[in-house]
C-alpha cells in the first residue's frame, strides 16, 4: 500500500475538503513540457497526479486523450521514458502522489514484476490499469503490495456486486469510480444518479476513499461531484487546455486551471526528505500485509479462454455489454427455436454453398486434388452473411433496435447492412478512412442498403481503428445498441460466438466432401486468416479430425521480413489487444504495429484467440502469402476456373496451391473461397503496375493497331 496516498486522502478529509486528482499524458504536448505541467499541478494545489502511459490503442478513452497518446508516442515516449520522467519529477521536488495510468499490454511486454519494481524505484505511488481483468488484477496487486505501492481499481455504474466485492479487496488507498458509461471526455453536467452509485460502491469499500471522474471540467462540477465523494478526477479538460496553451506557458496554464478549480486553496506539500521517508514507510507496511488469494470466479457456460489465449481484458464499463451479450448468446444457442429461425434463413443466404473440384487448377499444380467451398456465392458475396444474420437474430431477442458493426474490406459491413434491412433495424458501420477509399464500391452498397457509414480517421485509418471506435460507441449506447463483431476477435464471448455461427462452413464441407468421396475426409482444409471468422468457421468442425491438416494463410504484404505486412501468427507474439490475449503484431515496447495488406479484410494486427491456441498447440499451421503471391492466387483462380475471388481468399488460393504441389494426386485439399472479388477489381487495377511485374502479369491495354 502507498502510505502517501492513504495519508493524502486522510489529510483532505481531516481538512474538510475533497482531494483533487488531475491527469496528464506523459510526453504531451512535448516531453519537455511534462515536468513543468506536473509542477503546475502541485503548485496549484493538486492532491494526486495521474500520469498517463501512452498506448497505441486506448479503447476506453475519448478523442482528446486518444490524440494525446498519439502525440506522445510520436514524441518517442515509452514506459522507460515515462519512469525517467517520474524520477526527474521527484528529483525536482514534486512530492504529491503520482499514479501511472495506462493499458496492460505495454506493462506485460516490459514484464509486470520488473515494471512495478522499477516504477517504485522511480518514485511512483501506484497504478491504474484500465483493461486489467480481476484474475490478473489479484496477481498484479500482490506484486504492487510487495513494493509499497497501490493498485487502484476502476468501478463503473454497471459493475456487479460480485465484482465490487472483489475490487474492494484489491483497493487499499482509494477506488476510482467512473461516473458514467462510455469513454473519457468533457461533459456538460454531472450524472443525476451519482449519489446512488457512490453509496452502492461505499457499501463495499467501507472506509476506503472513493474518487469520481469522467466528464468533470468546472469548479461547479468539482463541487457537485465532491458532495458525494472523497475525491474528484479531472483529465480531458486539462489535456485540451494545455494542448492549446503556447509553448513556454504550459506550467502557468496547469497551475491557474487547478487553482481556479480549488478556489485558490492549497494544502501542505512534503519536502524531498519527508517524501523519501514516507516511501520507505510504505515498504515496511507492505511487508506486514497478507497476500491476496484468487478466489474470484464468474460462471460461464462456454470457456472464456482457449489455453492461454482469450479472456476479457476490457475497461470495467464494457463488462456490462459483454455480460448481457453472453447471457443472450448462451440462451439462444440452447433454444431450438433460435436455430430453427436461423436455418429458415438458409435459402435467403443461398445455403448450402456448393463444393466442387477445381479441375484445371488441380491439373496445373500437379499434386493434390483441389476443391472449392464457394462461400463467395452466398447472398452479399461472402461468408460474412452467416454471422451477420445470426447476430441480428440475437440482437432482436435482446430487444435492440440499433446495430453497429466494424468492417475492413466492407463485406461484413454489407452483410450487416443487409441483415438490418431485412429485419428493419438501424445500422451504423465503422470503417477506417483508408478502407473507405479503397473499398468505395462496398461503401456505396452499404449506403444503398440504408446503413450509415462512419469513416474513422484515427490512427492507421484501417480495421483496427474501426474496431476501437465501434467498442467505444457500444459502451456508451448499450441500452439500444447491439455490436455485430465481424470476426472471431475481441473479448469473450465474441470468439466463441462468431466461430459458432460460422462453423456452418466446415460442417457443410465435411458432409459434402464425404458424400462425394465415399465417406472420406479431405487431407487438408485451407482458409485465409485476418481476424479469423472464415478460418475458425472452416477449421472448427475438423479440429478433432487429426488426419486433416488445417492451414491458415495470412497477409504477408511486402514480406514478413519487412515492416509492411499483417502476418500476426507468423511474425507476432502473445499480447493483449482489443480486449483479448492473443498473438499481436507489436513493437518491443508493446505498442501495436501499423499493418499492411493489399486486402483490406486481412489488414489487422491481431487474430482470434482460438487460432492463437491452435498455433501454440500445433493443431493448425500458418503461413504468409505476400501481396504479389495473393495476386498470383487471384489470377490463377480467375483464369483457370473462371472465378474471381476476393483478395482475402486469394491468399488462401496461393497457399493451397503451394501445399498441393507437395502432395500426391490421390490426396485432397479444400479451399474456403470466403468471398468474391468484384469489390477488389479496382484495387487490383491500382496495384498491378507495381506488383504485376513480380508475377509477369500485365493487363495494360495495347495500342490500337488500327489507329493512325
Amino acid at each position: 500500500m502507498s502510505e502517501l496516498l492513504r495519508q493524502t486522502f486522510a489529510n483532505a478529509k481531516q481538512e474538510g475538503r475533497k482531494a483533487l486528482v488531475t491527469f496528464m499524458t506523459a510526453g504531451f504536448p512535448t516531453i519537455e513540457d511534462t515536468i513543468p505541467i506536473l509542477k503546475g499541478f502541485q503548485d496549484g494545489g493538486v492532491d494526486v497526479i495521474e500520469l498517463g502511459m501512452p498506448f497505441s490503442d486506448p479503447i476506453a478513452d475519448g478523442p482528446t486523450i486518444q490524440v494525446s497518446n498519439t502525440v506522445a508516442l510520436r514524441n518517442g515516449v515509452t514506459l522507460q521514458k515515462t519512469l525517467e520522467l517520474v524520477a526527474r519529477a521527484r528529483e525536482e521536488g514534486i512530492t504529491v502522489p503520482i499514479l501511472l495510468m495506462g493499458y496492460y499490454n505495454p506493462i506485460l511486454t516490459y514484464g509486470e514484476e520488473k515494471f512495478i519494481k522499477d516504477a517504485a524505484e522511480a518514485g511512483a505511488n501506484g497504478f491504474i490499469i484500465v483493461d486489467l481483468p480481476p484474475e490478473e488484477a489479484l496477481k498484479v496487486r500482490n506484486y504492487v503490495r510487495d513494493n509499497g505501492l497501490s493498485l487502484i481499481p476502476l468501478v463503473a455504474p454497471s459493475t456487479t456486486n460480485e465484482r465490487l466485492e472483489l475490487l474492494s479487496q484489491i483497493a487499499d488507498s482509494f477506488v476510482y469510480v467512473v461516473s458514467r458509461m462510455g469513454t473519457t471526455g468533457v461533459q456538460a453536467s454531472v450524472a443525476s444518479d451519482l449519489g446512488q452509485l457512490v453509496a452502492r460502491v461505499k457499501n463495499y469499500t467501507k472506509d476506503t476513499p472513493v474518487a469520481v471522474g469522467f466528464g468533470v471540467s468546472t469548479r461547479q462540477h468539482y463541487l457537485d461531484v465532491g458532495a458525494h465523494s472523497d475525491g474528484v478526477v479531472i483529465g480531458s479538460k486539462i489535456i485540451t487546455l494545455v494542448g492549446e496553451s503556447p509553448e513556454g506557458k504550459r506550467y502557468e496554464a496547469a497551475k491557474e486551471y487547478v487553482s481556479g478549480i480549488l478556489d485558490g486553496k492549497k494544502h501542505k506539500i512534503l519536502n524531498k526528505e519527508q517524501f523519501k521517508e514516507i516511501q520507505k514507510e510504505s515498504v515496511e507496511i507492505a511487508r506486514q500485509q497478507k497476500e491476496l488469494v484468487n478466489n474470484f470466479t464468474e460462471a460461464h457456460k462456454f470457456p472464456t479462454r482457449f489455453g492461454d489465449f482469450g479472456g476479457q481484458y476490457v475497461p470495467e464499463a464494457l463488462h456490462a455489454c459483454l455480460r448481457e451479450l453472453e447471457k443472450g448468446f448462451d440462451e439462444a444457442v440452447a433454444d431450438p427455436k433460435f436455430w430453427e429461425d436461423f436455418r429458415a434463413l438458409y435459402p435467403y443466404i443461398g445455403r448450402p454453398s456448393s463444393l466442387h473440384k477445381a479441375e484445371r487448377l488441380s491439373e496445373r499444380m500437379g499434386g493434390a486434388q483441389i476443391w472449392l467451398k464457394r462461400e463467395d456465392l452466398n447472398h452479399t458475396g461472402s461468408h460474412k452473411i452467416n454471422n451477420a444474420l445470426a447476430q441480428v437474430l440475437l440482437a432482436r431477442r435482446l430487444g435492440k433496435t440499433e446495430i453497429i458493426a466494424e468492417t475492413g474490406a466492407g463485406q461484413h459491413g454489407v452483410a450487416t447492412a443487409t441483415a438490418c434491412a431485412k429485419f428493419g433495424l438501424g445500422c451504423t458501420v465503422f470503417m477506417g478512412a483508408e478502407d473507405v477509399r479503397r473499398q468505395a464500391l462496398n461503401v456505396f452498397r452499404m449506403r444503398i442498403l440504408g446503413a450509415k457509414v462512419v469513416a474513422v480517421t484515427n490512427g492507421t485509418k484501417t480495421l483496427r481503428d474501426a474496431t476501437s471506435e465501434a467498442f467505444r460507441f457500444w459502451v456508451t449506447n448499450l441500452k439500444t445498441t447491439y455490436y455485430v463483431v465481424g470476426s472471431a476477435i475481441g473479448p469473450h464471448p465474441y470468439p466463441t460466438l462468431v466461430r459458432t455461427f460460422q462453423s456452418v462452413i466446415g460442417q457443410e464441407t465435411k458432409e459434402q466432401f464425404a458424400a462425394l468421396n465415399n465417406g472420406k475426409l479431405p487431407d487438408a482444409v485451407v482458409a485465409c486468416v485476418g481476424g479469423g471468422s472464415n478460418s475458425s468457421g472452416m477449421f472448427s468442425p475438423f479440429e478433432k479430425d487429426l488426419s486433416v491438416q488445417l492451414l491458415g494463410v495470412e497477409a504477408g504484404g511486402d514480406g514478413v521480413d519487412t515492416a509492411f505486412h499483417s502476418a500476426t501468427l507468423t511474425a507476432g507474439r502473445p499480447g493483449v489487444f482489443h480486449g483479448v490475449r492473443t498473438f499481436v503484431l507489436q513493437d518491443k515496447d508493446g505498442q501495436v504495429h501499423d499493418t499492411h495488406s493489399v486486402s483490406a479484410g486481412l489488414d489487422y494486427p491481431g487474430v482470434g484467440p482460438e487460432l492463437a491456441f491452435w498455433k501454440a498447440s500445433g493443431r493448425a499451421n500458418f503461413v504468409a502469402a505476400t501481396d504479389a503471391q495473393a495476386l498470383e492466387g487471384f489470377r490463377l483462380l480467375s483464369q483457370l476456373e473462371g472465378i474471381i475471388p476476393a483478395l482475402e481468399s486469394s491468399h488462401a488460393v496461393f497457399g493451397a496451391c503451394e501445399l498441393a504441389k507437395t502432395m500426391r494426386p490421390d490426396q485432397h485439399i479444400v479451399i474456403n473461397v470466403s468471398g468474391r472479388g468484384d469489390k477488389d477489381v479496382q484495387s487490383v487495377a491500382e496495384v498491378l503496375p507495381k506488383l504485376g511485374p513480380k508475377i509477369n502479369w500485365d493487363l495494360r491495354f495495347e495500342e490500337d493497331p488500327s489507329s493512325g
